[in-house]
């Protein structure tokens, strides 16, 4: 156990949360600058720290059971008709750490419009759920492309028509509080937003150690594996695959550790990458594989950002360089390879050949081995551990498809269903 590992809190859910939104220009940073309205919103209306906090992380993360970029984006243009699956979903992800499940109710009612309320808005969960609902929809309505203070009065228009119906006048008049500054509309579309909310957020003198680390990438890795029925375990596999090889390499518990965190994850960048691309039935086209191209490289920006990861950002993005720098997205020999992306690349691989995807069925023990070999000889990925896998073979797979059953029993039971509602 990584016990002396840490990190600043605010530090790492800005930059998860900035991975969410970092596929489309058009949603770029949409979570975080509704954060920022969230956050004004409770210091104006003086809640207490912890329910600022909890307020602040469901913003950050508010549209998290949109799975696929598709949905965000139609989310986003306000075009989803089953507005209520992703908050239904994004409930029972903020249900797995216990760092976000505090704040699970108030990602669960952010599109809850005040009329359908029973209870009064003084109800901590009603008054916070509100105060979300209206900084989600007033980011929505700023046309990125025109200078804010240009759009004041029209905002101020929209948010009149919804007011008393949509969310609470309280809600709506601590608004017009907090926004009479000009420099609240610069603050809010500034591209130094993540610099300020760092350095002046909720989270700036808190930090984390690896229990909750450890347990805000699990909850990552099935939010990145959860999008198409066809990756619901690659990440729960990689990560175990590359924790017995890490085991029999010899590496420290601490190594390990961090290999773990990094297989959980490793294909966040994938966030980026369409469905229509991921469940393709056939070849995809030189442009459709230039998209997938892009995943690695999103998964190493931003993970660099988190302070203390330099290590696993590199093993969870390099797993698709090799060793003779024909691999992607950065182009690095064996001289810039560390073992632990050596090993995460011999994970990712045999994890996905032993993965049933869209075009074919999951391999045999013969055909995988082969196209390991057939890697090794062209100076690809390293034989010491392609060895170490080929002479472990069956208790490596025993012990990968033991955890994977479990996340495809979770995706099946909590997720498979409410995707399909989004179909």
């Amino acid at each position: 156990m990584l016990k002396s590992f840490s990190t600043n809190l605010g530090n790492f859910l800005l930059s998860l949360s900035d991975a969410i939104d970092l596929a489309s220009p058009e949603i770029a940073s949409h979570q975080m600058r509704t954060a920022f309205i969230a956050w004004q919103i409770a210091e104006a209306a003086s809640l207490s720290k912890e329910r600022i906090k909890n307020l602040f992380m469901a913003a950050l993360f508010h549209d998290i059971g949109a799975l696929s970029l598709e949905d965000k984006v139609k989310l986003y243009r306000a075009e989803e008709k089953y507005v209520n699956t992703h908050c239904i979903l994004g409930e029972s992800l903020f249900n797995l750490t216990p760092l976000f499940s505090a704040a699970k109710k108030i990602v669960r009612y952010h599109h809850k419009p005040w009329s359908s309320w029973d209870s009064p808005i003084d109800t901590p969960d009603v008054f916070d759920a509100q105060v979300l609902y209206l900084a989600d929809y007033l980011e929505r309505q700023i046309d990125r492309k025109q200078p804010v203070l240009q759009q004041v009065d029209v905002l101020y228009e929209k948010l009149a028509f919804i007011s008393g119906s949509q969310v609470h006048n309280d809600i709506v008049a601590l608004f017009r509080q907090i926004s009479r500054r000009e420099a609240f509309w610069l603050d809010l579309s500034s591209v130094r937003l993540y610099s300020m909310l760092l350095q002046d957020g909720p989270f700036r003198n808190t930090e984390i150690g690896y229990a909750n680390i450890f347990s805000m990438a699990s909850l990552f890795r099935h939010m990145v594996d959860f999008k198409s029925r066809f990756t619901a375990t690659h990440s729960t596999g990689v990560a175990e695959c590359a924790v017995m090889l890490a085991q029999m390499f010899g590496l420290t518990e601490s190594e390990i550790s961090k290999i773990k965190i990094a297989g959980y994850f490793h294909d966040l960048g994938k966030l980026s990458v369409p469905n229509s691309i991921l469940e393709k039935p056939a070849k995809l086209t030189k442009n459709e594989f230039a998209v997938i191209r892009q995943h690695t490289y999103f998964t190493h920006s931003v993970l660099r950002t988190i302070g203390g990861f330099d290590q696993i950002a590199e093993w969870a993005a390099f797993h698709h360089e090799k060793l003779d720098a024909s691999g992607y997205p950065f182009h690095l020999g064996a001289d810039r390879i560390e073992i632990g992306a050596r090993i995460m690349a011999v994970a990712d691989i045999y994890t996905a050949l032993a993965e049933d995807r869209p075009y074919r069925k999951e391999m045999k023990r013969k055909e995988i081995e082969a196209i390991l070999i057939s890697q090794v000889k062209n100076n690809a990925i390293e034989g010491r551990i392609v060895n170490l896998l080929i002479e472990n073979f069956a208790e490596i797979s025993a012990q990968v498809k033991e955890e994977q059953a479990i996340s495809i029993e979770m995706f099946e039971m909590k997720f498979a269903a409410n995707n399909r509602k989004l179909a």
